[in-house]
């Protein structure tokens, strides 16, 4: 289990990294919010306490204190071992490590015995290529010409509203709004497609969910889903929708839709063990708690569960 001060102080120590050169475009910086926000044991606190590190430079003098308090949190070989996985986790996050980046993993192993300055140096060389990764990939995808941003940020509302504008519909939302409901419809479309189909059953789950939160016709509904269902592939990128979905919601929020995610995976009949599974990783990316997960199951009947 990842110990939260060492998580948080690592986070601090790989977001000063990322500015020792002075500067971080813009797109990189989302790149790296992507890779921290699936580190473990960061609650919705640390994260928004992380954020505040991101946005601007951070000065020689305060490396220095976080530096001090990455050593204070390194009390043991095991929490050492812990800040290594959770880097090494970072850095194989698009399932691609170079042998630089094995090289330069190698140095800070060692220099996590002794933690000092230096470490920016060799931090910033570590991320530096699976942030690069990352912004390349968005950079490279097609149809960048209409509506940049949002094809980056939220693929299911670029191609919502793609559609809205083709087929002159209306959604009588608000822009935050009807971007927060293509968010969940893309996380709610990932549970239903678990097991690789979207049942009937699912998808009308769908409909309902998206008609009694967001105050929809059947017909508006149904177009969400479907475009949120249309957009499931590997392309679809889930590290981006989280972060974007938890940025666009409170807690009470986040608590309530793990409800919605059950009842999506229930739709077919019963919750399957993959679909328990995909909602416990949605859970905690999403910065809730084991108890949460746990509270929202137990309201699905024993005999529609796996376990």
């Amino acid at each position: 289990m990842a110990r939260p001060k060492m998580i948080m102080a690592l986070a601090k120590v790989i977001v000063a990294a990322a500015w020792t050169d002075g500067a971080v475009a813009h797109e990189e910086l989302n790149s790296l919010k992507d890779l921290l926000f699936q580190l473990p044991g960061m609650t919705a606190r640390d994260w928004a306490e992380l954020e505040i590190y991101q946005e601007t430079p951070v000065e020689p003098e305060e490396r220095a204190r976080l530096v001090s308090e990455l050593q204070a949190a390194l009390s043991s070989r095991d929490d050492r071992e812990l800040a290594l996985s959770a880097l090494r986790d970072l850095i194989q996050a698009d399932g691609a490590v170079s042998e630089p980046e094995r090289v330069v993993f190698e140095e800070i192993r060692s220099a996590l015995e002794n933690v000092n300055t230096n470490i920016f140096g060799q931090v910033n060389r570590l991320i530096r290529e699976p942030v690069q990764r990352r912004s390349e990939a968005l950079a490279q995808a097609p149809n960048r010409e209409l509506l940049l941003e949002d094809f980056i940020r939220n693929k299911i509302y670029y191609k919502l509203s793609l559609h809205l504008k083709q087929t002159n519909l209306k959604l009588d939302l608000p822009e935050p709004t009807l971007r927060k409901l293509s968010l969940a419809g893309g996380l709610m479309a990932r549970i239903a497609y678990v097991d690789r189909e979207v049942t009937q059953a699912e998808f009308d789950g769908m409909v309902a969910v998206l008609q009694e939160i967001f105050d929809l016709d059947r017909d508006q509904a149904g177009l969400v889903a479907e475009v949120a269902v249309s957009t499931l592939s590997k392309e679809l990128d889930y590290y981006r929708l989280s972060r974007e979905f938890f940025d666009a919601t409170s807690e009470y929020e986040r608590l309530r839709f793990l409800d919605v995610l059950f009842a999506i995976a229930a739709a077919d009949g019963i919750v399957s063990h993959a679909e328990m599974e995909e909602i416990r990783t949605i859970a905690t990316v999403l910065k809730l708690g084991h108890t949460h997960f746990i509270e929202a199951k137990l309201k699905i009947p024993r005999e529609r569960r796996a376990y």
